[in-house]
């Protein structure tokens, strides 16, 4: 665990050096809220106020999934370089340097969650479950996020550029995210898409966050999203490690 908390401390480190990587986890998440409140909120509820208390708790998961992507493209790139090779012939646990990266995400993901909370309050939004309902929801969230980091981190092993994997990811994240109950109540889609939608891991995490942020019974979703996470990681971890270990 020690060697896995300074891997995380380089990946922070990085950021030290190389202070346009906060660009994802701070300007995005504020176009994204302001974009897609004001786009929608009129349109759909009637006005921002009335929208804001259904989508923050929505956008807040879309904004820190999506940057989940860049796992993938730094670690790549970390690879190019031959930083790992020099990694893999250390004595240390063999998932350390691994595990390190997505333990310095998840510190991105708190910073990105915490912009886009105060840019949903700014606009309006006062969450019923208070301070202990927003705190719940993040870490759901960002148990969910570091899950999802390990398909990226698979792929980095696969793929050859940073920018394969930003495609791939893309082409993944986008079902994903726009066919769910981030944006509308499931109930006024077409039937095909609602089948889609209930399917959706990321609308049960959505329900799930929505529950505890507006202070709602949390039911069966909570239980489905740390299944979910606890999948990825079994499957996608595994696979990343084995890939790891035989890069050829």
């Amino acid at each position: 665990m020690s060697t896995s908390v300074t891997f995380g401390w380089r990946a922070l480190l990085k950021i030290k050096h190389v202070p346009e990587q906060l660009f994802d986890v701070t300007v995005f998440p504020i176009i994204m809220t302001l974009l897609f409140t004001y786009l929608f909120g009129g349109a759909i509820a009637g006005s921002v106020e009335e929208y804001i208390a259904y989508i923050a708790p929505g956008v807040l998961v879309q904004s820190v999934l999506f940057i989940t992507m860049y796992t993938g493209t730094t670690l790549r790139t970390d690879i190019d370089k031959g930083v790992f090779d020099r990694f893999r012939s250390l004595p240390i646990w063999r998932p350390s340097a691994l595990v390190g990266m997505l333990l310095g995400d998840a510190v991105r993901f708190t910073v990105a969650s915490i912009v886009t909370a105060i840019v949903c309050l700014a606009i309006g939004w006062r969450p019923a479950g208070g301070v202990a309902g927003v705190v719940a929801g993040v870490a759901l969230l960002l148990v969910f996020a570091f899950s999802l980091g390990w398909i990226w981190t698979f792929l980095s092993m696969l793929l050859r550029t940073p920018g394969s994997i930003m495609g791939v990811a893309s082409f993944v994240l986008m079902p994903l995210l726009f066919g769910s109950n981030i944006f509308v109540d499931p109930s006024t889609m077409p039937g095909w898409l609602q089948a889609w939608v209930n399917v959706n891991p990321v609308s049960d995490l959505v329900t799930a966050v929505r529950g505890f942020m507006n202070g709602t019974e949390v039911g069966a979703e909570l239980v489905t999203t740390l299944v979910w996470a606890a999948g990825l990681v079994a499957v996608f971890g595994s696979l990343t490690m084995w890939k790891y270990r035989d890069p050829r």
